[in-house]
């Protein structure tokens, strides 16, 4: 092992009920907030918190035979913990080198706060943000939104 990779950080993270269990080497590549209506009704919230990993700093270290995997759209598939019902990840083919992970799940701090809402023209109406993150949405859910 490098000297570099002796001194990274590991965050372990689970679901609900602790049948599934993972780890993720630190640095993450974002942290943002998703608004899209996939992510609402996966999670029964307003908004969902993503962090993004490369999947050689991600591990599974217990329950893979509880994590089920759902294919939400012709790109995507979200998978969850067929124990306690927790959504945990979501892959897609528009980014095949890393894996989304719910911040909930994570147990302990990362590397960043929240940086931006992404689908925030998606948002669900009843919904309402106080804080100047950037917001962007559009048809790609990544456009500048100027309110």
């Amino acid at each position: 092992m490098s000297a570099k990779a002796e001194h990274m950080l590991t965050v372990a993270g689970s679901c609900f009920c602790g049948a599934v269990q993972f780890e993720i080497t630190l640095p993450t590549l974002f942290c943002v907030h998703c608004h899209c209506t996939m992510c609402r009704r996966v999670h029964g919230a307003g908004y969902v918190t993503w962090i993004g990993v490369p999947y050689d700093q991600f591990r599974l270290t217990a329950g893979q035979a509880h994590l089920k995997v759902y294919r939400s759209s012709e790109h995507g598939r979200r998978s969850f913990c067929d124990v306690c019902g927790s959504s945990l990840f979501c892959e897609s083919t528009h980014h095949p080198d890393h894996i989304d992970i719910v911040l909930a799940n994570i147990n302990g701090a990362i590397d960043r706060a929240p940086q931006a809402h992404y689908y925030f023209s998606d948002r669900a109406e009843w919904i309402r943000v106080g804080d100047t993150l950037p917001r962007f949405g559009g048809p790609t859910g990544t456009e500048p939104v100027h309110e």
